[in-house]
């Protein structure tokens, strides 16, 4: 049938889809109009002016804000929510001397941007199919041009948190968010109203101030940004990480809305725990199959190894464990990637607990050899750090 004939008998075609949505398991969806972002491109650039933009955003601002510089005569945008879980029916066992890592919640499963385009994908075919052929759509998941959040709250699905996150009246903030820009016309939904009130807590809660206070978020400070570079993790966000080794959820965890928030409804999100929690020594080694046959199908192994590589051995350094000296004196001497080097060294530091000649002079024969710049500083001050610890 023709869009027309849907759209003169009011709601129908948007009640259809909404209840198809619901059938093919879209936890929340919301329609929109395809009108400029006004205001928001001058807080993109304030932001990206003050550097506080991780760098991953789509670069062309103006493509963020306008929505018919990315698609021909938009009309609307149908914004779609899936809860994720929070909680681990089955997490791994306690083992005495076995430390690991941790990805956030949001890296759980399958990866989410395969899980929503295929949700978006179905919903698609279904509108094509009900309305007409000629229809077109864009959609797209955190990759895309359009801020998901701002999206979201204009469609309805909830408000943006002092966090920079959307939350939503049912999910709270654990909601993964798609869009779908297309040249039909729907009746808008309403704009949730801001619903933070006095509450400060995941701004308190920010272990490096990176939240703002008004959704606003200096990206470089958030510690799920740091453990998604590649290079030497500044050292004064390493402590900070714990044993996350992708992600934080800090700022979500002490939200009000998520008490009590945990839903399963979708099998592809459920976590595998030896991967969303992996034993921390083995990833010092893991080869390129291994990490992909392990963790390819995660949202965290987009970056590759490396990163979480490096996290891994921060991690170790942060529970100063004293088993893991071996493996991490190999990567000094063998390992021929700088990074993994240096944070090498700084994590030795931590766990050394007393002064210990012969890791010093490992570390002095090292250092000899060591051609990279970065990795000179970290094992320079990595002997210096055991040089002043105690003799016991």
């Amino acid at each position: 049938m023709k869009v027309g004939i849907y759209m003169a008998s009011g709601t129908l075609l948007k009640e259809r889809i909404i209840e198809e949505s619901k059938r093919i398991g879209i936890d929340k969806i919301g329609f929109a109009t395809a009108e400029p972002f006004d205001g928001l491109d001058e807080k993109l650039k304030a932001q990206q002016a003050k550097g506080h933009h991780s760098g991953f955003e789509h670069k062309v601002i103006e493509e963020r804000v306008y929505p018919e510089l990315i698609f021909d005569q938009p009309k609307s945008i149908i914004s779609i929510a899936l809860a994720y879980p929070t909680k681990m029916s089955n997490p791994p066992p306690r083992e005495k001397g076995v430390r690991r890592g941790e990805f956030a919640r949001a890296s759980w499963g399958q990866d989410y941007h395969d899980v929503l385009r295929n949700r978006m994908e179905r919903l698609i075919d279904f509108i094509r199919e009900t309305a007409d052929e000629e229809v077109e759509f864009k959609p797209m998941v955190d990759t895309g041009e359009l801020v998901d959040v701002a999206v979201a709250q204009r469609a309805g699905l909830g408000f943006i948190g002092r966090n920079g996150l959307l939350i939503t009246e049912e999910f709270g903030s654990y909601v993964y968010l798609g869009e779908i820009i297309t040249n039909l016309e729907f009746e808008p939904d309403q704009p949730v109203p801001f619903g933070c009130g006095e509450c400060m807590r995941c701004v308190t809660a920010c272990p490096t101030g990176a939240l703002l206070g008004d959704g606003r978020i200096n990206a470089k400070q958030c510690l799920s940004y740091q453990t998604q570079t590649k290079g030497m993790m500044d050292e004064q966000y390493r402590r900070k990480i714990g044993h996350v080794i992708y992600g934080c959820d800090i700022c979500q965890i002490v939200c009000p809305y998520n008490k009590g928030k945990d839903f399963h409804f979708h099998e592809e999100m459920e976590p595998d725990p030896e991967k969303v929690m992996p034993k921390l020594k083995p990833l010092l080694t893991i080869s390129n199959k291994d990490f992909k046959d392990q963790f390819g199908s995660m949202a965290g192994s987009w970056r590759g190894k490396k990163p979480l590589q490096r996290n891994a051995i921060i991690a170790l350094g942060n529970s100063r464990d004293r088993t893991a000296l071996p493996e991490l004196l190999r990567c000094i001497e063998e390992d021929v990637r700088p990074v993994i080097r240096g944070t090498a060294a700084w994590s030795i530091s931590k766990i050394v607990t007393k002064r210990d000649n012969m890791v010093i002079e490992f570390l002095q024969e090292a250092l000899e050899k060591e051609t990279d710049e970065e990795a000179v500083l970290e094992i320079t001050q990595a002997i210096e750090v055991i040089k002043n610890k105690k003799m016991k």
